[in-house]
């Protein structure tokens, strides 16, 4: 019975051990940082604005119904009321003006121009006179045309589609910068855990190493020199130990911070893995970015917006003009009903202009500034064009020469665990010296740490790659997101 409970105890403790160790690959810890980590958050959050400002956008192109008024509209008060003979008495006035409006309206992309339609309805109650009067519009249609201005509508029907698109592409961008960012502190704690790995063998080995060169010394086949030597070395392994352990702690920390992962886990990270098969070329990350990125996007809105200003200045000046129209009917009763029997037609028909005749050159001045910004806006996204190009090429050469310098410091890491093992038991076997010793130990650590950062500038290389293009050369496909 006391055996029974022993297994089952122990099975209990070894469960608890496992549900307290989180055992995470790179690719994890990116995911928790892109679903959990406050910088997922904010870009989430500026998405789902730049969307609602795309809704609103939307909206002006659709018909709009309003219905507005005054209710009530009363008012008792006196007022000056100017006599034939000049001059002015103060009479009571006691009232209720109310009045509804219901319109429609529809914008016409292609000519700036408004259609509209009214219906209105108003009540007039003289308290001083016990009167009621009703007047309404029945009905009302109308169109107001601008001519020879510019017009928004046309223009942001170019540029706002650019910039929602800008702004997914953006919040991908974000996503991937997220990636590159959790990347570092991945790297930080996996070093910082081979640290304490290396420490705490090299402090294991010490220990074995002293004790045999203790029984030497018992001897006399080895010297007070050596057995020195070899205390030395076992406190500053004690050292870094301590030392690596702090590194962990702290590591840790940043980690957990970032990604979100709340709890008090122990963090044991996995070493990452060579992509050996994928091939990058500059040509295909060079398509797939202007395809993809954000400031590929850009390139094109910043063109179309000096365009439109140049359009701006010329709308604003020269001769301008708004052709307005309206046909309806109206009427006036004592009640409601009447309004709608035989109302009286009404109509509106004016040309509103503005010609300029004398401004000084401040039209062509307006106009040439437009132009002049709209060449420098070109030569800027010609420059910035080729800007994005190096970058990309300089990241493509960069990861190429990252992939092969990894597969070296991993060959180098192997031959030197393998030279540590020979010298440890060559120097217990008396064929070699202390000092050679620590300097195959010393090689041995120092091969693993480069083998680390070899994986952290391959795997940082990689999500640049993925940065700049926006595309998965793992899988062969564009990088999207929900």
């Amino acid at each position: 019975m006391r055996f029974l409970i022993l297994i089952i105890l122990l099975f209990m403790s070894t469960a608890a051990i496992s549900r307290d160790t989180l055992h995470l690959s790179l690719k994890q810890v990116v995911e928790m940082a892109k679903d959990n980590s406050i910088a997922a958050k904010q870009a989430a959050t500026t998405r789902e604005t730049k969307y609602w400002q795309w809704r609103t956008f939307r909206s002006n192109y659709q018909p709009q119904l309003s219905l507005s008024g005054n209710l009530p509209g009363y008012t008792k008060t006196s007022t000056p009321v100017v006599q034939p003979d000049g001059t002015i008495l103060f009479q009571p006035i006691h009232y209720d003006n109310s009045a509804l409006n219901l319109n429609f309206s529809q914008t016409i992309t292609a000519t700036g121009a408004t259609i509209y339609g009214t219906t209105q309805l108003q009540r007039f109650d003289d308290f001083n006179r016990n009167s009621v009067l009703y007047n309404g519009v029945p009905y009302a249609i109308g169109f107001t045309q601008p001519l020879g201005q510019f017009n928004a509508l046309k223009w942001d029907k170019k540029i706002q589609p650019l910039l929602y698109n800008e702004s997914i592409q953006a919040y991908i961008e974000a996503q991937e910068t997220i990636s590159i960012k959790v990347t570092g502190y991945f790297f930080d704690l996996l070093l910082a855990q081979v640290n304490l790995e290396t420490a705490t063998a090299s402090l294991a080995n010490t220990q074995k190493i002293l004790k045999v060169a203790n029984l030497k010394f018992e001897l006399g086949k080895v010297s007070k020199n050596e057995i020195l030597q070899l205390q030395l070395e076992l406190l500053n392994a004690k050292k870094g130990v301590g030392t690596a352990t702090r590194d962990v702690e702290i590591a840790t920390l940043n980690l957990r911070s970032y990604t979100g992962q709340e709890g008090d886990a122990k963090i044991v990270l996995v070493m990452p893995e060579i992509i050996s098969q994928m091939t990058v070329s500059a040509d295909r990350v060079l398509t797939e970015a202007f395809a993809n990125r954000s400031d590929a996007i850009a390139f094109v809105r910043k063109i179309a917006e000096a365009k439109r200003d140049v359009a701006l200045a010329r709308g604003q000046t020269g001769l301008t003009a708004t052709l307005m129209a309206n046909v309806g009917t109206s009427n006036s009763s004592s009640d409601i009903p009447g309004i709608y029997r035989s109302p009286q037609n009404q109509q509106l028909l004016q040309l509103q202009f503005s010609i300029p005749l004398l401004d000084w050159g401040r039209s062509k001045a307006k106009i040439k500034t437009a132009e002049a910004n709209q060449k420098f806006t070109e030569y800027s996204v010609d420059q910035d064009k080729q800007t994005f190009k190096q970058q990309i090429v300089t990241r493509v050469s960069l990861f190429n020469v990252m992939k092969e310098q990894l597969a070296y410091t991993a060959e180098a890491d192997s031959i030197a665990s393998e030279k540590y093992k020979i010298a440890r038991d060559r120097y217990l076997l008396g064929d070699l010296s202390i000092t050679d010793l620590g300097i195959a130990s010393q090689e041995n650590d120092q091969a693993k740490r480069d083998y680390v950062q070899s994986l952290r500038d391959f795997w940082s290389a990689y999500y640049q790659l993925r940065y700049l293009s926006l595309y998965d050369f793992e899988r062969n496909q564009k990088i999207t997101y929900k």
